[in-house]
């Protein structure tokens, strides 16, 4: 599991794709997760402007991260 710090309060799950390194643009990241290829916390997440806070965890394709 890769570790992500921010340093703001949250960052919005398709702006986490593309900083992380997933997604290169965030059209790609709009239908990664809309074709519902994302989860956080365990469960498939389909809002791509869905908050992260310190302590989510995501999950996509191969790699799974925690915000921190």
């Amino acid at each position: 599991m890769e570790e992500v710090k921010i340093s703001t309060e949250f960052i919005k799950l398709d702006q986490f794709l593309k900083w992380t390194g997933v997604c290169d643009t965030g059209v790609d990241a709009k239908f990664l997760i809309i074709d519902g290829n994302v989860k956080v916390n365990g469960e498939v997440e389909t809002r791509r402007g869905k908050k992260l806070y310190p302590g989510d965890k995501v999950e996509v394709e191969d790699r799974s991260f925690i915000v921190k």
